[in-house]
């Protein structure tokens, strides 16, 4: 079965899924999906959660639990209710762990090319007559 052929919800959900075990060592960071004709293409998430004090790193114990998971995937799909009409971009949802609760932030991107426009807006053959002034 083709991705194309399920919804940018459903696909959101894969996405969800598939970083279970990578959440589950985060307590910050920000889940990035890129778009491309409403199928999902490239997925991660951008993190920094090594912290270094008196020459030591140490990086975060434990992170998201399976329920405070299952509320930051169900965020992050309802934020599809304010993706409008575009089909490309990219979609960033900001997440930390306050208190137990998920704090999520999410910024919709679209992204659209010129070259599309160009195709279906062809430019129009103007003839222009100039008058000599004396």
């Amino acid at each position: 079965m083709k991705t194309d052929q399920f919804s940018l919800a459903r696909q959101l959900d894969l996405v969800f899924r598939e970083l279970e075990g990578e959440l589950t060592g985060l307590t910050s960071g920000t889940v990035f999906v890129q778009i491309r004709n409403n199928v999902i293409g490239k997925f991660g998430i951008r993190q920094n959660p090594i912290s270094g004090r008196n020459g030591y790193l140490s990086g975060e114990m434990q992170g998201l639990t399976g329920v405070q998971q299952a509320l930051f995937r169900k965020m992050a799909i309802e934020s599809l209710n304010f993706k409008r009409s575009w089909t490309h971009g990219e979609i960033s949802f900001e997440f930390a762990l306050r208190k137990e609760m998920v704090i999520v932030d999410a910024t919709l991107e679209s992204n659209y090319n010129m070259a599309n426009l160009m195709i279906r807006y062809p430019r129009k053959e103007t003839t222009h007559t100039y008058q000599e002034q004396s």
